[in-house]
């Protein structure tokens, strides 16, 4: 059977704008490979309410999940929450249990549960909360769609929250040979390679060191063997 397979929605203005580097991407990625979930697809969107929704409709109804991070803090920039609601057109409101958690979190913090705050527990009908070990206010599951925070630390733990409980496929392996030639020199070679082991990935990545072309060869598979088989013949043919 086929790898389940994932997209990422990276929402936020910050993200776009360059001010803002984005680590959850990678780290999402590695998650999922380790797992044999396969990531196929990652858009950032603006803070826009038509954005954000287009994007999740289109990426649910292609993808066995869909990961988002941003936008579901106290501010008013905040919007991702209501987005789903839409997008999956069900009503959204505070629930009592994610009123809960937070109520117990601000009271042992000796900080007040104000209305800003209390955003943070608005979420869809028929939603599962994510659980946040790091600072309480959940994330959620709707439909396929997981909905997690914006900041690295946060987003980690909920996607480990999340991932126990999903479907695994096969792991990708991978296999690396470093190549001191020019990507035009072993290009054919390559093409070759590519044709004969069609149940692969391979990818040359090119570099250049003190003027020196060469290039990163992957390979990768869910299939240790024909990982091991492709990369031994290309040391073979390649002379490494």
């Amino acid at each position: 059977m086929a790898n389940p397979t994932a997209a990422m929605l990276v929402i936020g203005d910050e993200i776009l704008s360059g001010r803002t580097r984005d680590a959850n991407m990678h780290y999402l990625a590695g998650e999922l490979t380790k797992l044999g979930i396969d990531l196929k697809e990652v858009r950032v969107v603006s803070d826009e309410a038509a954005a954000i929704e287009a994007a999740v409709k289109a990426l649910s109804a292609t993808h066995d999940h869909v990961f988002t991070s941003g936008g579901i803090g106290p501010t008013h920039d905040d919007i991702t929450a209501d987005c789903m609601a839409r997008a999956f057109d069900t009503p959204i409101d505070i629930r009592d249990d994610a009123r809960a958690l937070l109520e117990a979190h601000y009271e042992k913090s000796g900080l007040e549960l104000n209305a800003a705050r209390l955003r943070m527990a608005r979420v869809p009908d028929g939603a599962a909360l994510i659980d946040n070990p790091v600072s309480t206010a959940p994330g959620f599951t709707i439909e396929n769609v997981h909905v997690m925070a914006g900041v690295p630390s946060v987003f980690q733990a909920m996607v480990a929250s999340v991932l126990h409980g999903l479907t695994r496929g096969s792991p990708l392996l991978s296999q690396t040979l470093r190549v001191d030639r020019g990507e035009g020199d072993i290009a054919a070679t390559l093409s070759v390679l590519a044709e004969d082991f069609p149940d692969l990935s391979i990818g040359s990545y090119p570099f250049q060191v003190n003027g020196v072309f060469g290039s990163n060869v992957v390979i990768r598979g869910t299939d240790g063997a024909r990982v091991d088989a492709a990369t031994t013949r290309l040391a073979k043919e390649l002379d490494l």
